[in-house]
C-alpha cells in the first residue's frame, strides 16, 4: 500500500517536516513492513514553472518536420526574473524551440527552465538548434514524469487550471509529494486504505486520528433508488456472496471534465493512473476508505440489477476488453441484459461509463472473501478491488462510501444527486469475545494493567465492558480478523509495544530433543558429507521409463508407480520410486558443463505405493475435516520410505604432479554403502546381486543378518551410462534408510581396544567359482571362534593353476586375546578351525 504524504495528513497529524521515511519508521512499530520510498523530486528538479506561450512562429524543416519558435513568459507582466543562471532571460520571456502542435498562443503551459532535471538524468541547457537559441523545454505528462501520454504539451486549461504565470508548476502538480510504502499482511486489509494506515499512525504515535468517515454525511436509511435483488442460490460454505449492496444515483455529471491535478497526483503516488474523472473518484474513495466502488453509465442498463452466482459456460466481456467464460462458482452483477460484471473483481464492458455518459449509478457491495477470491484466481484477473474485498472490506462503510462519491460526483462532474438511493442486504452477526483477565499477560510474557488492556483494544475501535472474569470485547466493523481471545492478544501486545516484551531464550524441557530417527538421519548424512561425497537435491517427478528401469530389480517385474494429475512436463509426470534417476541427471547435467570427476549423494523419500491410493472425494475447503475423513486420507497416503543413494563418476581426486588419480569402480561403491551400514551400527550382508539397473557382473546385493534386502550397489548398466551420455564404468548404490534405521541399535557401543598385540595369518581357499565370498568369509569367522578379531577378503583369483569352474580366495584373518599375547599355536588352531569349516562347507581346499 502506497500512501501519498498528503492524504495522510489529512487524517493524521504527521508532522509538517515529516518524510516517506520517518512515516515509515513509526508504522514499524506497529507492524508493517517498510517496502519502498515513491518521490517524484528524487528523478525531477526546478525551475519548473507556468508559462504563457506569446509567440507561435511555424518553421519547415529540410528533413520534412516542422517545428515551433516559441517565446514563452515565465514570470508575471511587469515583473522582474529572479531566477539566475546560464540560459534563464531576465526579461523573462524565454526563446524555445518545440516539436509539438497541440496548443497555441496565449496557452499556459509548464516550461523546465535551464537548469532543471527532468525524469532519467536529463538536464535542461540553453542550446543552439533549428537555427535558434532555445533556452528550455515545454514539457509534456511522460517527460515530468507524472503520466505516460507523450502526444503533445500538457496544456493547463485542459485539466481544468488557470495558474498565474511563473507559478511553481511542482507544486502545483503536487510533485512535492511523496508516498511511503508498505507491505501489508492478507489479515489486515483495513490497511489498504487510507483511513486504516491513518488510525495505525495514530497508535504508533499517539497523536489524533480523524476518521475520514465521519466526515462524509449519508442518509441514515435509503429507499425508492434503483432496483437490486440478492439472489445467491448456491453460497460457498452457507455464506451469501453478497450481505449488502448499495447504490446511489447521479445525473446530468459531465465525464469529460478534467480530473483535479491534486486528485491525480494523490492517485498516482498510491501506483493508479488516472482515466477519467468518474472512475479517478471511485478510485479515490476506494483509497481513502477501503471499500471499492463501480460506476456504471445509467443509460446502459436493463431492468433491475441481480447479483446472482453466473451459470456454467455464460459469458461477459470485462472492462479490459477480453471475453471470459464463467464458472457456476463466480458471483456476477447482472440486470436484464446478462452479466455486467463480475463481482468485486472488475466491472463489464457494456454499462462502462464514457465520455458521453451523462447518467451514473454508483455501487457500494459488500462481497463474501471466499467468492471473490476464488473468481480471481480462476480468471487470473488481479484487481485493486478483488485485493481488498478477499481480505475484508468494513460491512458499515459501503453507505459512507457511495454517499462520498455521491459528493465528489456533484463537486467535480457538477451531477445532481437523487435523493433516493438502494441499500439491501443483512447485516452479519455481531462477535463478542470474552478476554479473561489474566490471559495476555500469560501469554506474552507481560503484566499488562486493566487500563492498558482496555486502552489498548479501544483505539483500535472495539467495544469493551468488563465482567466478572476479564472483559467482553466487541471488535470494530473493520476488524472481521478479530475472532478470538489470541487475536486481541496480540493487538495489546502490538500496541502496547513489540519492544516492551522481555527478550528471553526458552529452555528446552527435559526429555525433549531429536528423536531416534532424526538423530541417525543427521549421523548418516554428516558421514557421507564428511566422506567427500557431495550432497544434492533433484527433483522427485520422473519418467514412467525411469521407474521401470530402477523401480524393480528384475526386468519386466510388477512395478506401480503414482502418476501427477498435473506434471510439469510429461516427460516427467510420475512420484519416484528411486532415487538413482534424479541423481543422475545432476551428474549428467555437471558431466555437459565439464564437471567429470563427481561423488554426489542424496537422500530424501521415494513413493511406493500399495492398494488403494488417495480418497473417492476430495473434502471442501475452509473448514476442517470430521476425524474419520483425516483418517481416510491418511490411510490413501502411499508408503514412502526414506531412501539413500550415491553416484560416482570419473576420478577419486584431481590430477597432480606426481599422482596418478584413480577410477571409481565398483568396490568404492561398496564402501560408502559399508560407511553407511558402519555409522549407524548395522552389520551389512554382501552378496552377488542382479539389478536391471546395474552391471549384470559387477553388482552387489545389500541385505540385513535377517535375508531383508536394502538396496544395491555396484557399477551401472552400459547400456543405460550411453544413453545417459555418462561415462563407462560410473557406479552407484541405494538403500532403503528406513530399513538401516529400524535394524540399528539404540546405542551403539564402541568395543574395547586391546593392549595385546594381534596375530595375522592368510589363508588362500580354492572354492568352486559359483560360491558366494561372503558365504565363505561367514563360515571363517564361525569357525575361528572368539580369537578371531577380524576376517577381510583380499584377493579373488581364477586361471593358470587354478582348475575350471573354480576360484581361489585369499582372506587375511586378524587374531586377539582380550586377556593375554597369543602364541603362534593359539593362532593357527583357530585358523584350522577357520579352514575345517569352510571346508565342510563348501569343499574348500587350500592353496
Amino acid at each position: 500500500m502506497r500512501i501519498p504524504l498528503s492524504w495522510l495528513r489529512e487524517f493524521a497529524a504527521v508532522p509538517a517536516g515529516a518524510t516517506a521515511e520517518d512515516v515509515m519508521e513509526e508504522l514499524v512499530k506497529v507492524g508493517f513492513e517498510e517496502e519502498a520510498v515513491h518521490r517524484p523530486t528524487d528523478t525531477l528538479q526546478g525551475p519548473v514553472v507556468v508559462g504563457q506561450v506569446l509567440s507561435l512562429v511555424k518553421e519547415p524543416q529540410t528533413n520534412g518536420k516542422t517545428i515551433n519558435w516559441c517565446q514563452v513568459r515565465v514570470v508575471p507582466e511587469g515583473k522582474e526574473q529572479t531566477l539566475t543562471g546560464d540560459g534563464i532571460d531576465p526579461s523573462g520571456v524565454q526563446g524555445i524551440i518545440c516539436g509539438a502542435h497541440n496548443f497555441v498562443e496565449g496557452d499556459k503551459v509548464v516550461v523546465t527552465l535551464p537548469g532543471a532535471v527532468l525524469p532519467g538524468d536529463f538536464r535542461i541547457s540553453a542550446r543552439k538548434t533549428y537555427g535558434h537559441l532555445s533556452a528550455g523545454m515545454i514539457a509534456s505528462v511522460r517527460e515530468l514524469g507524472i503520466g505516460e501520454d507523450h502526444d503533445g504539451i500538457l496544456v493547463l486549461s485542459r485539466i481544468g487550471l488557470d495558474p498565474e504565470v511563473g507559478t511553481d508548476a511542482m507544486e502545483l502538480l503536487g510533485l512535492y509529494d511523496q508516498a511511503a510504502e508498505i507491505n501489508v499482511t492478507p489479515d489486515r486489509g483495513y490497511a489498504f486504505s487510507i483511513r486504516g494506515v491513518a488510525r495505525e499512525y495514530a497508535h504508533a504515535t499517539g497523536t489524533a486520528f480523524t476518521d475520514p468517515a465521519s466526515r462524509v454525511q449519508a442518509p441514515a436509511e435509503l429507499s425508492g433508488g434503483y432496483g437490486v435483488k440478492l439472489n445467491d442460490d448456491a453460497p460457498i460454505y452457507g455464506k451469501a456472496g453478497c450481505d449488502r449492496f448499495v447504490a446511489r444515483t447521479v445525473r446530468g455529471v459531465d465525464a469529460t471534465r478534467p480530473t483535479p491535478p491534486w486528485m491525480v497526483s494523490r492517485l498516482r503516488l498510491a501506483g493508479i493512473r488516472s482515466i477519467s474523472l468518474p472512475v479517478d473518484i471511485s478510485n479515490y474513495v476506494m483509497l481513502e476508505l477501503g471499500q471499492p466502488t463501480h460506476c456504471y453509465d445509467l443509460d446502459k442498463l436493463s431492468g433491475d440489477i441481480v447479483v446472482r452466482r453466473a451459470t456454467a459456460g455464460e459469458k461477459i466481456t470485462t472492462l479490459d476488453g477480453k471475453e471470459r467464460t464463467l464458472d457456476a462458482e463466480d458471483l456476477l452483477i447482472t440486470d436484464n441484459s446478462g452479466a455486467i460484471g463480475i463481482a468485486g473483481v472488475m466491472g463489464g464492458a457494456a454499462t462502462e461509463v464514457s465520455d458521453s455518459t451523462s447518467n451514473i449509478l454508483v455501487e457500494a457491495a459488500h462481497f463474501d472473501d471466499v467468492s471473490i477470491g476464488r473468481s480471481r484466481r480462476r480468471h487470473k484477473l488481479p484487481s485493486e478491488a478483488s485485493k481488498r474485498f478477499e481480505r475484508g472490506v468494513d460491512w458499515q462503510v459501503a453507505g459512507v462510501a457511495a454517499q462520498r462519491v455521491v459528493d465528489l460526483l456533484v463537486e467535480l462532474a457538477g451531477g445532481t444527486a437523487d435523493e433516493a438511493g438502494t441499500d439491501v442486504g443483512t447485516a452479519p452477526d455481531t462477535v463478542t469475545i470474552e478476554l479473561p483477565a489474566g490471559f495476555a499477560a500469560a501469554r506474552i510474557g507481560i503484566d499488562f494493567t486493566g487500563q492498558q488492556i482496555v486502552t489498548s483494544l479501544e483505539d483500535l475501535g472495539a467495544v469493551v465492558a468488563k465482567n466478572d472474569a476479564g472483559w467482553t470485547v466487541t471488535p470494530p466493523s473493520w476488524r472481521s480478523d478479530l475472532e478470538t481471545k489470541e487475536d486481541l492478544t496480540e493487538e495489546i501486545a502490538r500496541l502496547v509495544g513489540y519492544d516492551k516484551i522481555p527478550a528471553t531464550l526458552p529452555v528446552a524441557p527435559p526429555g525433549r530433543g531429536l528423536t531416534r530417527v532424526q538423530q541417525q538421519r543427521r549421523r548418516l548424512i554428516q558421514a557421507l558429507a564428511d566422506a567427500g561425497l557431495t550432497e544434492v537435491l533433484s527433483y522427485p517427478f520422473v519418467s514412467k521409463a525411469a521407474n521401470d528401469t530402477f523401480g524393480v530389480a528384475d526386468e519386466g517385474g510388477a512395478r506401480t508407480a503414482l502418476k501427477l494429475a498435473n506434471p510439469i512436463s510429461e516427460e516427467h509426470g510420475y512420484l519416484r520410486t528411486s532415487i538413482l534417476p534424479g541423481l543422475i541427471e545432476v551428474a549428467k547435467r555437471n558431466h555437459s558443463r565439464g564437471f567429470r570427476d563427481l561423488a554426489l549423494f542424496e537422500s530424501g523419500l521415494v513413493f511406493l505405493p500399495e492398494g488403494t491410493v488417495g480418497t473417492a472425494d476430495i473434502p471442501p475447503l475452509g473448514a476442517k475435516p470430521a476425524d474419520e475423513v483425516l483418517d481416510a486420507l491418511y490411510d490413501g497416503v502411499p508408503n514412502q520410505p526414506f531412501h539413500i543413494a550415491a553416484v560416482l563418476t570419473g576420478h577419486d581426486s584431481p590430477a597432480a604432479a606426481n599422482h596418478t588419480p584413480r577410477v571409481w569402480d565398483w568396490a568404492d561403491a561398496l564402501d560408502v554403502a559399508r560407511l553407511a551400514g558402519d555409522v549407524l551400527g548395522v552389520d551389512l550382508v554382501v552378496s552377488q546381486g542382479s539389478h536391471q539397473a546395474f552391471h549384470p557382473g559387477r553388482t552387489a546385493r545389500l541385505a540385513l543378518r535377517t535375508g531383508e534386502t536394502v538396496g544395491y550397489a555396484g557399477e551401472l548398466h552400459p547400456k543405460l551410462l550411453a544413453a545417459s551420455d555418462m561415462p563407462a564404468r560410473s557406479v552407484a548404490l541405494e538403500l532403503d534408510a528406513d530399513a538401516l534405521f529400524e535394524a540399528a541399535p539404540d546405542v551403539i557401543v564402541a568395543r574395547h581396544i586391546s593392549t595385546f598385540p594381534v596375530a595375522t595369518q592368510d589363508v588362500a581357499l580354492v572354492v568352486p567359482a559359483d560360491v558366494p565370498a561372503d558365504d565363505v568369509l561367514a563360515a571363517l569367522r564361525e569357525g575361528a571362534g572368539e580369537l578371531l578379531e577380524d576376517v577381510a577378503l583380499f584377493d579373488v583369483y581364477a586361471g593358470k593353476g587354478i582348475e575350471d569352474g573354480k576360484k581361489s580366495l585369499a582372506f587375511g584373518l586378524r587374531f586377539r586375546a582380550a586377556d593375554r599375547t597369543l602364541t603362534a599355536d593359539e593362532a593357527s588352531a583357530a585358523r584350522e578351525g577357520a579352514v575345517a569349516l569352510a571346508a565342510e562347507r563348501f569343499g574348500a581346499v587350500q592353496r
